[in-house]
């Protein structure tokens, strides 16, 4: 099932902090919702907005909607984006008045498998994988979806076409989940789009993934609302913070 935007708003006291913010905001990727939203501490974050999955497939769109979501914040905030760079989608976003701090990862997977040690450790196994996870499958992206949209559109034909030359150099499709619960709630979903990706000879496999990454991105931004930015120089391996008139560098995301 698709998901809309969902935005929430939290009624809160706001006290000043070391960084000089008076909230604490969180704009993510749908994708992440169930994972991320549990962890954030209601009684301290003023607004969460979790954008619609499909401004990744086009990152100009993306950066777009999201300066437009940052520029729209009122108080000066800790703005914590739940995004990685996704293909440059987050790149050049400008902080105005605003602290931004977002995961030092290429994209939501490295979110999903809990760490850029993860990530490089399913690198190796298969470079060429495509993901599945819980909210890639509730929003609808998948190569199975992209094809019946593409054959409504375009015929069949033109769909076919369309998808080999996005997947036909893949070999894997990995269902990521945090819980044997999850995996054997989505297995039947992702076995079936797993069936569809045969046709460019993808091997089906299961991978259980860690909130630890996620977990990580609301602690920071607790420590830096309480501590200040300095506290948290530790972490700069981790996650990109930037100040207030500065925008994100793509080139910050690098190893």
């Amino acid at each position: 099932m698709k998901r809309d935007t969902v935005s929430r708003t939290t009624s809160c006291e706001n006290k000043p902090t070391p960084l000089g913010t008076e909230s604490l905001v969180v704009i993510g990727c749908q994708v992440l919702q169930d994972v991320l939203e549990p962890l954030l501490p209601e009684d301290l974050v003023a607004h969460v907005t979790f954008e619609d999955y499909g401004l990744h497939r086009v990152p100009g769109k993306m950066t777009e909607t999201l300066q437009e979501r940052i520029d729209s914040i009122k108080r000066p905030s800790l703005v914590v984006l739940g995004y990685g760079l996704c293909g440059n989608g987050t790149s050049d976003l400008r902080a105005g008045k605003h602290t931004l701090l977002i995961p030092r990862a290429d994209d939501c997977i490295t979110l999903l498998l809990g760490s850029r040690q993860a990530y490089m450790r399913e690198f190796k196994v298969e470079p060429a994988t495509y993901y599945l996870s819980k909210g890639w499958l509730e929003s609808g992206s998948h190569p199975l979806s992209e094809y019946q949209e593409y054959a409504e559109r375009y015929g069949a034909d033109d769909a076919e076409w369309i998808l080999d030359e996005q997947y036909q150099n893949y070999k894997r499709v990995a269902l990521v989940a945090h819980s044997e619960d999850d995996l054997e709630e989505y297995r039947p979903a992702a076995q079936e789009v797993a069936r569809f990706c045969r046709r460019w000879d993808m091997r089906y496999e299961e991978i259980l993934g860690s909130d630890d990454y996620v977990r990580r991105l609301v602690e920071t931004a607790l420590d830096i609302l309480q501590e200040g930015t300095a506290a948290v120089k530790e972490l700069a391996s981790d996650f990109v913070i930037v100040p207030p008139g500065e925008v994100i560098d793509q080139n910050a995301f690098t190893p």
